[in-house]
C-alpha cells in the first residue's frame, strides 16, 4: 500500500484520525484497490507500526504470510489466503517485521448506498476481522477481488459516472461474499441474533459515550428489562451491562492508544465527567490504570 495517504484530520477532541485520500484514487473515487507491499503509509509523520486510527475501510487479502496484524488490541496472524478486514473507527497497527504481501481494497464510508451497507454489515463490529476463508470461498473472493481491480484500474473505457457505478456493483458483489464469510466466521452465538439485540447493539454502538444505563436502552427500545437482557445473553452470552461496559472499556483504550488526550478528558470521551470514577472504572474492567495502559503501547 505504498503512500496510499500523506494526510492527517485532527478534529477538536485531539483525536487524530486518518482520513480515505479520494485525491489519491483513480479518478477520485471513493476506493482504491491494489498490491501491498513495502513503503506502506497514511501519513509521512505516523508510522504505520504505531498505533493509529482510521476513518474508511481497509480488507487485505494475504497471499504471504505470516503477519502478525493488531486490530483494537487483539493480536492476529495472518497467513497466505486470509483476509483481514478493519472497519472506521478501529485502531490497529503493522508489524514491525511482518512481510504484507497480497492485494488491499480501501473504501470510503458514504460509497456504498445504505441498501448495500445493510447487506453487507459493513458496521458489524461484532464480527471477527481475520477471516479464513476454505478453498471454494477463497477462489470465489480472489475472483471477485480480481475483478473489482481490473473495473478499478480502467478509467478510460466509461464515463466517470459509469465507471463509477460499474465500481459500485462489483464491489458490492465482492463485500457480500466477504460478509457472508465473516458472519459463518462469528462465534456461534453471534449467529443467532433476532431484532431486539440488533436495535440494543447499534443504539450502544450510536450512544455508548453518553448512556451506559441498561434500563434507558430497554426504554428508548420499547422492550422491557427483562427482555432486554435475555434477548443480549441469547446472542452473546453476557448481560446487556457488559455488553455497554465492553464497548466503554475498548473506546477508552482507542483514545488513549492513538491520542494524547489527557486521561481526563478521555474518561469524559466515553461518559465519565469525573476522572477518578473513570480510572476506578478502567481498572476494574482492565486490571490495569488508564496511565499504565497507555505507557505500554507507546
Amino acid at each position: 500500500m505504498a503512500n496510499i495517504a500523506d494526510r492527517n484530520v485532527q478534529g477538536g477532541d485531539g483525536i487524530d484520525t486518518f482520513p480515505f485520500p479520494v485525491e489519491l484514487s483513480v479518478g477520485g473515487v471513493g476506493m482504491q484497490v491494489g498490491p501491498m507491499g513495502a513503503g506502506r503509509t497514511w501519513h509521512a509523520d505516523a508510522p504505520l507500526e504505531r498505533v493509529h486510527r482510521i476513518d474508511f475501510h481497509v480488507v487485505m487479502l494475504f497471499g504471504a504470510g505470516p503477519v502478525r496484524h493488531m486490530v483494537d488490541f487483539t493480536e492476529h496472524e495472518a497467513t497466505a489466503g486470509d483476509l483481514l478486514w478493519i472497519r472506521p473507527g478501529q485502531v490497529h497497527r503493522f508489524s514491525r517485521t511482518g512481510e504484507y504481501r497480497g492485494t488491499a481494497l480501501t473504501m470510503q464510508p458514504g460509497f456504498l448506498p445504505r441498501s448495500t451497507v445493510e447487506a453487507t454489515g459493513l458496521y458489524r463490529y461484532d464480527l471477527p476481522p481475520l477471516l479464513r476463508p476454505d478453498a471454494a470461498q477463497l477462489a470465489g473472493l480472489q475472483a471477485a477481488l480480481a475483478q473489482l481491480r481490473r473495473e478499478y484500474e480502467d478509467a478510460d473505457t466509461l464515463p466517470l459516472s459509469l465507471h463509477t457505478a460499474v465500481l459500485r456493483h462489483t464491489l458490492t458483489a465482492f463485500l457480500l461474499r466477504l460478509a457472508h464469510l465473516a458472519a459463518r466466521s462469528a462465534p456461534a452465538l453471534h449467529r443467532r441474533t433476532d431484532s431486539t439485540f440488533t436495535l440494543f447493539r447499534d443504539a450502544v454502538e450510536r450512544d455508548f459515550a453518553t448512556n451506559h444505563s441498561v434500563s434507558a436502552y430497554a426504554d428508548a427500545l420499547g422492550y422491557s428489562r427483562r427482555t432486554l437482557v435475555r434477548a443480549v445473553r441469547a446472542a452473546t452470552g453476557e448481560t446487556p451491562k457488559a455488553f455497554i461496559d465492553k464497548r466503554v472499556v475498548l473506546e477508552a483504550k482507542r483514545l488513549l492508544a492513538h491520542t494524547e488526550l489527557p486521561i481526563g478528558r478521555v474518561g469524559a470521551a466515553v461518559g465519565f465527567p469525573d476522572a477518578a470514577n473513570f480510572s476506578k472504572f478502567f481498572h476494574q474492567h482492565t486490571d490495569q490504570t488508564p496511565a499504565a495502559f497507555r505507557a505500554e503501547l507507546r
